[in-house]
């Protein structure tokens, strides 16, 4: 697969929601779909507990660690440690807004250091074979897009990055909450598609407010890649035709309840070792969004999916709240 082929799919690493029980489930959705932890800061992989942090399943691959952090030397040690752990892809955080990011001048804060940027990134790939890759905003604050953007680029490409992530709002670190730098700074996707037309050799991909398939379709005709992040989440469903749609190949299930059936093993040695079903479940919640007995779905495993001794019947039975709504309405039909 090329470097840009590779790319061509994405789920965004996002907090609380992006952990290894989720990107399992993702898997089982797409077989394609390049996916991305929650963001882990350099020092948490070098000094915490490694297994719980950034440990993963074979099944995830390709798989992404998303390291947060601004010293070169502390970047270089955790990006090493995580690829001997097997990861995919090494990406550098330099688009998160929010307070914890501010205090440790990572994230966002970083779109105005490219030199620092460069730096990391260079240290990064010096102690690594994988891809380093960073994921940006246009901006931050009063900067200026076009001048921020190009600057940022230059220097981590100059440093050795080998694909760029683009989400193509500016962030604004002064006046608005993580939660508003999500929605709140209008989108400039025509920022990023300028950027790739500038840059026809390096992988580019785009994120933020990508909702549908038929807008990663658009997207594509402009740049190299599209990453969802709420949408995937709360309507995982989509992830079920990214591979025929993205990739020319067969999705890997006819549909969502056969889905849910090949995932189960995964559940089963989840809860085998001592985890909850609740761990996996909550991840699970948006699947059957939009169809007759969703509701039921959701309720089932909000009151039952909780319970210390949930087990796979619990999902079992919320599935099949689906399944006889749907055969309810087709012998109405």
């Amino acid at each position: 697969m090329s470097k840009y082929r590779s790319f061509r799919f994405s789920v965004a690493p996002m907090m609380d929601w992006t952990d290894r029980h989720c990107r399992a489930f993702h898997r089982v959705l797409s077989r394609r779909a390049r996916l991305y932890t929650e963001m882990v800061t350099a020092n948490a992989v070098i000094f915490g507990d490694r297994d719980r942090l950034i440990g993963f399943s074979p099944v995830e691959h390709p798989v992404a660690l998303q390291l947060g952090g601004s010293d070169p030397k502390a970047l270089a040690q955790a990006a090493a440690i995580c690829a001997e752990r097997g990861y995919d892809e090494i990406n550098l955080n330099v688009g998160c807004p929010s307070d914890r990011v501010q205090g440790g001048n990572f994230g966002a804060c970083l779109m105005r250091d490219p030199a620092l940027v460069a730096d990391c990134v260079a240290a990064m790939k010096a102690a690594v074979a994988i891809p380093v890759t960073v994921k940006c905003r246009i901006g931050v604050d009063e900067q200026d897009p076009e001048a921020a953007l190009d600057a940022l680029t230059d220097a981590v490409l100059a440093a050795g990055a080998d694909a760029l992530i683009v989400h193509a709002r500016k962030a604004w670190l002064e006046g608005l909450s993580p939660k508003e730098n999500r929605d709140i700074p209008p989108l400039d996707y025509d920022r990023v598609y300028r950027l790739k037309a500038r840059l026809p050799g390096v992988p580019v991909s785009i994120n933020g407010g990508i909702g549908t398939l038929e807008e990663v379709a658009a997207h594509l005709a402009h740049v190299d890649g599209a990453m969802l992040g709420r949408a995937a989440y709360q309507q995982p469903e989509l992830l079920m035709r990214v591979d025929s749609l993205f990739f020319g190949e067969a999705d890997p299930h006819e549909d969502a309840f056969a889905a849910v059936e090949a995932y189960e093993p995964y559940v089963a040695a989840h809860l085998a070792a001592g985890g909850r079903l609740h761990d996996i479940t909550r991840h699970m919640l948006g699947l059957f969004t939009g169809r007759p007995g969703a509701r039921a779905f959701r309720r089932r495993l909000a009151i039952e999916g909780v319970k210390a001794e949930a087990g796979l019947d619990v999902l079992r039975a919320a599935v099949d709240e689906v399944r006889r709504a749907e055969e309810r309405r087709s012998m109405v039909a």
